[in-house]
This record gives C-alpha cells, structure tokens and sequence, in this order.
C-alpha cells in the first residue's frame, strides 16, 4: 500500500464529497477525462489563476492564494481571496451551475478552515461563482458545514489507509454528471457484483 500523503489537496475533497469513487479514480488512479466541459472550465480559469494582487475601490483582491492547515492535513490554492471591510472571504470559480450536492460548499469551507489557520482571521463566509448563470452564490460556514467538511477529510485518509477502489453506489442520475463516467463504468460493475450477490444500494441521503 501506498504510505498516506502528507496533505490532501484541497480540490480532492470537492471529488470525495461528490463521489468516493471518483475521488480514488482521479486521486489514486491520476485519472482525468479531457472533455469540451472540462477544457472549457481550464479557459475560465486562466485569469484567476495568473495571480496576483488588485483593488477596486476598498476591496482587495488576492488571487490563486496558496493555503495549508496543518490540523487537518490538507493544502491547496483558493483562486480568490477578498478582503472587503476587514473580512477575508474565500471564492471559488466553477463551470457550471450550483447543483443540489454539497460538494462546492465543502471544498470552499475547507480552504476557509485554512485561511483562519493562517490568518488568525475569523471567515464568516464565501462565495461561489458560476460561470453558467453568471451569479455568485454565498456560502455560510456554519457549524454543521465545519462538521461535513472535518469528516470528509477523515473520510478521504481512511479510504486511502482501506487501499481499496470504492464500490459505485452513487444513484446514476449522478453518474450521468460524471465526466469520469466511462473510465468508472458504473452500471457494468454493479451488474457484475449484482451477479455475485453483492450490494452497491446508494446511500439514503443521496437517493
């Protein structure tokens, strides 16, 4: 087995949050499908990613911030950070649109988590920009949030102590979103394990 890594990258917990079994695919397995979606979200993002720092009028803006928690174990770039009235708020840029899942908000409170480590700063809140609609959607960091974001953590570093490829239990409304959706092939292992007698049910909140 593999020995655990020093630090989760950040944009991993968005994976574990969406799927486990995407999360080892991509993670472990360095699987990437470069699709249209996929080139179009890396166009979006070169301007955020150059760096940087700039004003406009009383707010600050840091771009492709380099941010580490040495409590959780995870370390990433956020793409923005503002300081707007002496807050700082974290705020990611996403291709798409929000959806019902949570996994955005998890990878934005993680890097908020960070950004308090290293300021010593309280972060009340984010923000999510999708470029789909064109809006940005505010993200409250509140305790149960915190709590979701602590346990995917765990959850990421127990798997990769298990060493094990999770079984797809994800319903496939969900795996029909999934870029990596012809590499995990969902529905072929779980008619293969349905023919040995095991159970891949997905989980109940996600039904």
């Amino acid at each position: 087995m593999n020995p655990l890594p020093d630090y989760l990258p950040l944009s991993m917990l968005n994976q574990l949050e969406y799927c486990e079994r995407r999360f080892w695919l991509m993670y472990v397995n360095g699987e990437m499908a470069v699709n249209a979606a996929v080139m179009e979200g890396v166009f979006q993002h070169e301007r955020v990613h150059a760096g940087g720092q700039s004003r406009e009028g009383e707010k600050r803006i840091y771009r492709r911030v380099y941010l580490w928690s040495d409590r959780l174990r995870v370390a990433g770039f956020a793409d923005v950070v503002e300081e707007r009235e002496g807050e700082l708020i974290p705020v990611e840029y996403k291709r798409g649109r929000m959806g019902k899942w949570l996994n955005d908000h998890v990878q934005l409170c993680a890097q908020a988590i960070c950004l308090e480590e290293r300021t010593g700063r309280q972060v009340r809140f984010g923000e999510i920009f999708y470029w789909r609609s064109r809006t940005r959607q505010r993200v409250e960091f509140t305790p149960t949030l915190r709590a979701r974001t602590e346990v995917a953590v765990a959850r990421a570093f127990a798997l990769l102590r298990e060493g094990r490829l999770p079984l797809p239990d994800q319903p496939y409304t969900k795996c029909r979103d999934c870029s990596l959706e012809p590499i995990c092939m969902p529905r072929e292992v779980k008619l293969l394990l349905k023919g040995a007698g095991q159970s891949t049910a997905p989980r109940e909140e996600e039904r």
